[in-house]
C-alpha cells in the first residue's frame, strides 16, 4: 500500500480520535492499533486502480506492549479478532492504561495482524497474510498512541487478464 495513503488515513483517524479523547487528571494512555484489508484484483501485492477495500474481513491482532516509566514497569499482551468496517479498516482500542504516558515513555511494542477470512467469495485467496510493520504516531496532549499496521490483502483465485494485462 502506498505509504502516503496510509499516512492520510492515519491522520484522519487521529483527528476523529482527538475529539473523543479528553486529557484526564491522571496519567492515562489511550492506545489504538489499526490497519486495512483490500482486494488485490491484479494479484501483484499493490493497491491498483482496480483494487478495493474489503469490508467484513476477519483479522487477528496479537500485540505485546512493554512500558517503562519512572514509577511503572508493565507489560500488556493480548490476542483479539476484529472485522473490517465498510472502508476495509480494522481497529482495536485499548482502554486507558493508568500510570503510562505512552507518548513520552519508552514503549517497546510489537503487533502482528493476520488474515483469518474474507467476506468475498470472489476475493478470498490470501495475498499478504500477516504483517508486523507499523507506523507509530504519538500525540502528547491527549496521551494518545496509534500503531498503524501495513495493509493486508486477499486476491481472486484467477486474475482477469482483460483488467490487469499479462
Amino acid at each position: 500500500m502506498n505509504p502516503l495513503v496510509l499516512f492520510f488515513l492515519s491522520f484522519f483517524f487521529i483527528n476523529s480520535m482527538s475529539s473523543k479523547v479528553e486529557p484526564s487528571k491522571k496519567t492515562s494512555a489511550h492506545i489504538s492499533v489499526m490497519g486495512l484489508v483490500y482486494c488485490d484484483i491484479c494479484s501483484n501485492n499493490t493497491f491498483s486502480r482496480h483494487s478495493y477495500f474489503l469490508p467484513g474481513a476477519e483479522v487477528r491482532i496479537d500485540c505485546k506492549f512493554k512500558a517503562s516509566w519512572p514509577k511503572t514497569r508493565e507489560q500488556i499482551s493480548f490476542s483479539v479478532n476484529r472485522t473490517t468496517n465498510r472502508y476495509g479498516m480494522y481497529k482495536l482500542e485499548i482502554p486507558s492504561v493508568d500510570g503510562i504516558a505512552c507518548a513520552l515513555a519508552a514503549i517497546d511494542s510489537s503487533c502482528e495482524a493476520s488474515l483469518m477470512s474474507s467476506s468475498s467469495k470472489a476475493c478470498n485467496v490470501p495475498g499478504y497474510k500477516s504483517t508486523t510493520n507499523e507506523i507509530s504516531i504519538k500525540v502528547k496532549q491527549q496521551n494518545l498512541c496509534i500503531y498503524s499496521l501495513n495493509a493486508l490483502n486477499f486476491r481472486p483465485s484467477k486474475t482477469d487478464a482483460g483488467l490487469c494485462g499479462n
